[in-house]
């Protein structure tokens, strides 16, 4: 069983992201502040749970949860920060969402850049155990899910909608039959021979052709 908390009588918040290692989409973050009581046998690091379970647990965290907050940040912009700037800022966007300012914030990983100076602690492994970051983990990561099988249905041909943008063969076979799309990180090694698929599609952008 996870912890309920790290410390008695604080207003705890977990935060925690998905999608820092995909090769397109959003990296999209999630705070999630929790009833001291709460308890929940199936609740674990999101990675750990079946879909079947994230999909189960997703209403049930968000009707417990006294607060929570899901911040989304695109490729565009991670292109432009790079993807840590750009995780930073899908934290700070979902605990701005909150609606009550909590006392401290548990940060699933080791980094974090300050948000109005609420207190907070890093905790590697902290998905696994704190039942606030836990929580954070499945909003995000069914959030993110939930996105990357809608953007599939109109960019057919990588696969999305099993690998959610992560970089996978089938994904990346797609990419080199049909090129990137508008939602690849285009500051991400996407392939081996990635300088020379850029200079193609420059080439094609020359005559006026769309991709």
């Amino acid at each position: 069983m996870l912890k309920s908390h790290k410390y008695n009588k604080k207003i705890e918040c977990g935060v925690d992201e998905v999608g820092r290692g995909c090769l397109a989409g959003p990296v999209v973050a999630a705070a999630v502040i929790l009833p001291s009581d709460f308890q929940n046998d199936i609740l674990n690091d999101s990675k750990q749970l079946t879909d079947k379970k994230r999909e189960k647990l997703f209403p049930i965290i968000q009707k417990a949860a006294i607060s929570y907050g899901i911040g989304v940040i695109d490729n565009m912009k991670i292109d432009e920060v790079n993807i840590l700037n750009a995780t930073f800022l899908a934290m700070h966007e979902a605990i701005s969402k909150l609606s009550i300012t909590p006392e401290l914030l548990l940060i699933d990983g080791n980094r974090f850049k300050p948000y109005q100076n609420i207190d907070f602690e890093c905790i590697i492994k902290g998905d696994g155990e704190y039942m606030s970051i836990a929580a954070a983990s499945v909003l995000a990561k069914v959030y993110r899910d939930n996105l990357m099988r809608e953007l599939a249905k109109t960019h057919p041909y990588y696969d999305w909608e099993h690998n959610m943008g992560y970089p996978t063969k089938k994904h990346r076979k797609g990419i080199q039959e049909f090129g990137v799309t508008d939602l690849h990180r285009r500051s991400f090694r996407l392939l081996p021979e990635q300088l020379e698929l850029f200079v193609g599609l420059e080439n094609e952008a020359e005559k006026g052709n769309n991709f």
